[in-house]
């Protein structure tokens, strides 16, 4: 009979955030810290290593803690995929700490598989909304910040000092848009854009 092992993953979106808490959770749980596998990245999606290493050593009968549904993803479609292919195919029992009914070690019939499933259906629609929720919030307060004033990425470069006598020369048509380009030293688009912006501020 195979020896079942008990395991644990976590997840932190950057560098930056901490993962005691989700260390401390796991160690209540007595699982050996030699099973315990993190990754430092988004949960966009399941394309992390230390994710990988931990489903190939996942086999029938052994157990997977995690802190909570948002450290396994928060892709509501992918989680509910990988959590098909940890129960469903490989035979991995799945406890969420923090969520006692996301145990499957928990009524193992079809009335508790059932509730089961629910509760991830509707965790994992938690934590993918929230996630858009967050992506809306930036872009609004990027919107808000431009609204006043503030500029992102890289300052525009200055004009060269040829640019308005070559300027002047293509919009009376002596010259043609590639060589006023030509000329200012840079490529159609760059020139137009600026030609653009040059006509627009005047």
């Amino acid at each position: 009979m195979k020896e079942t092992h008990t395991y644990g993953y976590m997840r932190v979106s950057s560098k930056d955030q901490n993962e005691d808490r989700q260390k401390m959770a796991l160690r209540e749980m007595n699982v050996p810290e030699k099973n315990i596998y993190m990754d430092k990245q988004s949960g966009k999606d399941f394309e992390r290593p230390a994710y990988k290493r931990m489903v190939q050593k996942l086999g029938n009968g052994d157990l997977l803690y995690i802190q909570s549904i948002d450290r396994l993803g928060r892709n509501y479609e992918e989680i509910q995929n990988q959590w098909r292919i940890l129960t469903k195919e490989k035979g991995v029992d799945i406890c969420v700490i923090d969520m006692p009914l996301l145990d499957t070690r928990r009524g193992k019939d079809l009335v508790g598989t059932f509730l089961s499933d629910v509760v991830l259906q509707v965790l994992s629609f938690v934590a993918e909304n929230e996630r858009t929720n967050i992506r809306k919030r930036q872009a609004e307060g990027i919107a808000a910040a431009k609204a006043k004033g503030v500029r992102f990425g890289r300052p525009a470069l200055p004009y060269p000092e040829n640019f308005y006598k070559v300027h002047h020369d293509w919009r009376k048509k002596r010259i043609t848009l590639q060589q006023a380009a030509d000329a200012c030293g840079m490529p159609v688009g760059t020139f137009y854009g600026k030609a653009r912006r040059f006509e627009d501020s005047v």
